[in-house]
């Protein structure tokens, strides 16, 4: 997929707990195309990012979608600009079934039943044993396929950018390896990636540019391959 123009803009953003504070003038953007990641440890603040961005907590700052400021955005209203969010814990519904949890997915579209298949047909292709299993609740799933449900299931809401909150999280290493793929197949179909990760090797590897957060701040910003080979990142997130 080319790169093209900034498709969301973050400026001077930050997020307080109480008295804590999660970010502070933290700033960074995201060309359309392109997979974006935020590393850092627990803490950092990459969490709190992405969810100033989908409006579900409270931030002071500047956030711009396609040109569209952010603030006071209610989250429904967020979905329907086109960010789509797969939260940290997957957040699937365990008592539907996986097609239950898809559809849902689909609340605020309002294109035909021709169009709406076709997402099912991409999301099954993606993720063939969620195909398998399409029938099956979702709190019996793996692990892992409950990852690919989350995912899938914010693919179906078509949105223009893809907000991932930690997809590794207690996954085997070879699901690990099997989600970043997919992720990329992803990006290349058309979708924006906006990543949060604490494997910083896998989401380095497959990142267009990435930031690093370190105490609510970003310390550090380049191409994935130039953050490889930063000797203050390799000693800090990648073993040496």
């Amino acid at each position: 997929m080319s790169i093209g123009d900034v498709i969301l803009r973050v400026e001077n953003l930050s997020v307080s707990y109480g008295n804590i504070r999660a970010l502070r003038d933290v700033s960074f953007e995201v060309r359309d195309g392109e997979i974006v990641t935020l590393i850092g440890a627990n803490g950092a603040g990459k969490s709190s990012a992405l969810r100033a961005v989908s409006g579900l907590i409270p931030w002071g700052g500047r956030i711009f979608f396609a040109d569209r400021a952010l603030n006071n955005i209610a989250p429904d209203e967020i979905v329907r600009l086109g960010i789509a969010q797969v939260p940290e814990g997957r957040g699937i519904f365990g008592n539907l079934t996986v097609l239950e949890n898809l559809k849902l997915a689909t609340w605020q579209r309002r294109d035909g039943r021709a169009e709406l298949e076709k997402d099912y047909e991409r999301v099954f292709a993606l993720f063939p044993r969620l195909n398998e299993r399409k029938d099956q609740l979702g709190g019996t799933l793996s692990g892992g396929e409950q990852q690919m449900l989350a995912v899938g299931r914010a693919l179906m809401s078509r949105g223009r950018i893809l907000l991932l909150d930690e997809p590794s999280m207690g996954l085997a290493p070879v699901l690990v390896r099997d989600i970043f793929h997919t992720l990329v197949d992803i990006n290349r179909s058309g979708t924006t990636i906006l990543l949060v990760e604490q494997n910083a090797y896998m989401a380095l590897q497959v990142a267009s540019r990435a930031y690093v957060l370190e105490t609510g701040r970003i310390v550090l910003s380049g191409t994935g391959g130039e953050l490889m080979g930063n000797r203050r990142v390799r000693e800090a997130y990648l073993g040496g």
